[in-house]
């Protein structure tokens, strides 16, 4: 490979030598033959001349240069008074260095997009006032002008409007996101819509759009090992060369034939596509908002067999969500979770805020409470629409209500499920639970079976959590081993000894991560997040959230270095092939030129590949940003009457007759209004187009068999509903409680299902 040299001067190397080839056939076709071989040799010569340069920078830095067979070949060409030979060779070498510097520019093409829309200015507040300043000044704190189509300079928080953010050169997602009031945004993303206001949370140094610039800065400055083995194979391919050179010139006593060897063993292919290849694969996994770090990092994600994942953020959500409000029966579900959120505002606490943020996801109206007091890590009281409300851990509440054994019954429910929640009092009286779980990823068992197909062998999860609530989310993904309560020091051990079974990567995302993401052979960090320690540490960094992204930078990995190998085994067989036709005088010094030249091309159009995506079979179609919020906002609507199944299918058989048969009666027309037309809905209208966007002959048929069965027990029920309403009926609480069991299982499956879904073609 050569050196780094300024752009122009191969421009005008390929110049010179395109204009000398025919300016010597002119003069040799108007009888000027001497004047011919001077001008082709003097072409030459210039080529000889940094070729020198080039081979004696590299003997002081003690590496071997294939570039000493190029020269061998000019200089030999010159002697031997083949200037036209010489100057073929120039050409074609001079056309090399420029194909490659247009390779280099087309395979930086992504790493340069994203370091040149960099911003560089922001509009920053001063009392009503704006003003124009540079990046670099902007602090923590300051509130920040974002206009349609600037690019958000650092990170922060979205205030007063929703913002529409187009951050597809950061995740390589098409789609526009939205950015509520009071969610963060990264740097880096472009405002699609209307202006907004946001305060800034770092500065412009530490913000995600820096830390990436520096990574993207590391990447273009890389060689791969396998770059560097190119060098190597030097040793090896110099003395092989010059003994068949000079084999074929003692066996036939003809200089020529040497001559002939020399040209034709110019590894191009070696020295050119291998760098191609793998800068080509770096710039496609920055198209779709992977960084790589460096060229010796995409070989070990292509060859990675062992998968180490942390828990808490990477496979889970990393925060408290709510999964049930439970009740006593003193008061209806919905209403619970509407005294509690209203009370819950006045905390900050991450468990308050989710219980506010699922109140607000059905639609709930809140009060401002009043007279609020908060006991730090144990819980509140205050007063909310007339009524003393309190909410906090099981201690906190249970010590100013009375016992119940409702209590006791959930606290064992919590234990054998590995959850948590906080307890509601109304006016002194126990009155139920919100239940939390850290949840697992949409995508993440999806993500896992991809890692298998990618080729990894092992997953295996490290966490620091107990080993009841590790092997429940362990299960639930799909990994092979969990190893849990560990510290940070006890993950390093561990990934330590994993090596031993292959190549390791670590994915996690917190700065407890870092000694295990620098440990494993490729450190992975999901979400940038500027100059994080776990972000620094890692060899790759999603900028996307995800993580079927990893599998997805697995393929393109593996399919660089191949594309590499094949590159290097091709171009360096016929080049072998072609030393020996040489040898044995079937390949003559200039058409052996131009047959090393045609092997090169191919060989680089070759290595071009890596920056395609290669054969991914039929590109699914996303949804759309508002298709998307529909279906959100459908099943925030249906989660109360999920919720009241499975209350029903619990304490069914506890209700006297005449509750049971109202309840019972209650569900069947509740179910009917609501759950069974939007059910018939997604199979009439949402599942075809769903499936035109899956293709396949039938990708939904195992969701509509679900949508049946649900069909099917509602009918069961409302018949058992009119039998218990009956006369006489003949329909026992106990088998209504199997059919609601039964029910509230397969709703629970078909949602999640959706829900799995629907997530992942929102984020093709």
């Amino acid at each position: 490979m050569s050196l780094s040299v300024p752009r122009w001067l191969n421009s005008t190397l390929l110049s010179v030598t395109m204009l000398a080839l025919p300016a010597g056939l002119v003069l040799r076709w108007l009888d000027r033959g001497e004047m011919a071989s001077l001008v082709w040799s003097a072409s030459a010569l210039l080529l000889t001349v940094l070729l020198v340069v080039e081979i004696a920078v590299r003997l002081r830095r003690r590496e071997a240069g294939v570039d000493l067979i190029a020269l061998l070949a000019i200089v030999g060409a010159v002697l031997l008074g083949q200037a036209l030979v010489a100057a073929v060779i120039a050409l074609m070498l001079a056309g090399g260095r420029a194909l490659e510097d247009y390779t280099a520019r087309r395979a930086e093409r992504e790493l340069r997009r994203l370091i040149d829309r960099a911003p560089r200015f922001a509009w920053r507040y001063r009392g009503d006032a704006l003003e124009q300043v540079p990046v670099d000044q902007v602090m923590p704190g300051d509130r920040l002008l974002l206009r349609m189509g600037e690019v958000v300079p650092v990170d922060g928080t979205v205030l007063d409007v929703t913002a529409t953010l187009d951050e597809s050169a950061l995740t390589g997602e098409p789609l526009p996101v939205r950015r509520h009031p009071g969610e963060t945004v990264r740097s880096g993303g472009v405002n699609a819509g209307a202006p907004f206001d946001l305060t800034a949370s770092q500065p412009a140094a530490q913000s995600t759009y820096a830390g990436i610039v520096r990574m993207v800065e590391a990447a273009r400055q890389s060689r791969a090992p396998f770059v560097r083995l190119a060098d190597r194979y030097a040793l090896i391919l110099i003395p092989l060369t010059l003994l068949v050179a000079g084999a074929a010139w003692l066996l036939s006593g003809d200089p020529l034939r040497a001559l002939a060897v020399l040209v034709v063993a110019t590894p191009c292919p070696l020295i050119l596509a291998v760098p191609v290849a793998i800068m080509g694969g770096i710039s496609r996994c920055a198209h779709r908002g992977i960084l790589v770090k460096d060229g010796a990092t995409l070989e070990a994600l292509a060859r990675a067999q062992v998968l180490f994942f942390d828990k808490t953020g990477t496979l889970t959500a990393g925060h408290a969500s709510v999964l049930s409000v439970e009740s006593t029966g003193t008061h209806p579900p919905a209403r619970l979770l509407q005294l509690a959120a209203s009370l819950a505002q006045a905390s900050p606490h991450v468990v308050s805020q989710a219980i506010v943020q699922a109140a607000h996801a059905q639609g709930l109206p809140l009060e401002a409470p009043r007279e609020v007091h908060e006991e730090p890590g144990a819980g509140l009281c205050g007063v909310v629409d007339g009524h003393a409300v309190m909410l906090g851990g099981h201690h906190y509440v249970t010590a100013n209500t009375p016992a119940l054994a409702w209590t006791d019954t959930l606290l064992q429910r919590m234990a054998y499920e590995d959850i948590s929640g906080s307890f509601i009092a109304i006016d002194g009286i126990m009155a139920g639970a919100v239940l939390f779980a850290d949840r697992l990823r949409l995508e993440s068992p999806r993500a896992l079976r991809l890692l298998r197909q990618a080729g990894i062998r092992r997953i295996v999860m490290l966490t620091g959590d107990r080993v009841e609530s590790a092997q429940a989310i362990g299960v639930a993904a799909g990994v092979d081993e969990v190893r849990a309560g560990l510290t940070p020091s006890d993950k390093l051990a561990a990934i330590v000894q994993g090596r031993a079974d292959g190549l390791t990567l670590m994915v996690g995302d917190g700065i407890n991560d870092a000694p295990a993401l620098a440990a494993a052979d490729v450190g992975i960090a999901l979400g940038a997040r500027g100059a994080t320690a776990s972000s620094e540490a890692a060899g790759v960094v999603l900028l996307a959230d995800r993580l079927d992204r990893i599998a997805e930078a697995m393929q393109i990995a593996r399919r660089a270095r191949r594309i590499a190998v094949q590159s290097v085994l091709a171009g360096m067989g016929l080049s072998l092939l072609a030393m020996l036709l040489a040898a044995v005088g079937l390949l003559p010094p200039l058409a052996g030129a131009i047959a090393q030249e045609a092997i090169d091309v191919a060989v680089i159009v070759n290595a071009l590949r890596a920056l395609g995506g290669g054969r991914r079979g039929i590109a699914i179609t996303a949804l759309d940003a508002e298709q998307s919020d529909q279906l959100r906002r459908d099943h925030a609507e249906l989660a109360p009457v999920l919720e009241r199944v499975h209350m029903a299918a619990e304490r069914i058989t506890s209700y006297p007759p005449a509750t049971a048969r109202d309840e019972l009666a209650g569900l069947v027309e509740l179910l009917n209004r609501q759950l069974i037309p939007h059910e018939q809905a997604d199979e009439g209208e949402l599942y075809p187009q769903l499936a035109d966007r899956l293709h396949g002959d039938d990708p939904l048929a195992a969701m509509s068999h679900t949508h049946r069965e649900i069909f099917r027990l509602t009918r069961l029920l409302a018949r058992m509903s009119a039998d218990l309403a009956g006369s006489a009926p003949t329909a026992s609480l106990a088998e209504i409680q199997r059919v609601l069991l039964r029910l509230d299982t397969v709703l629970n499956l078909h949602f999640a299902q959706e829900e799995e879904l629907y997530h992942n073609l929102n984020n093709r």
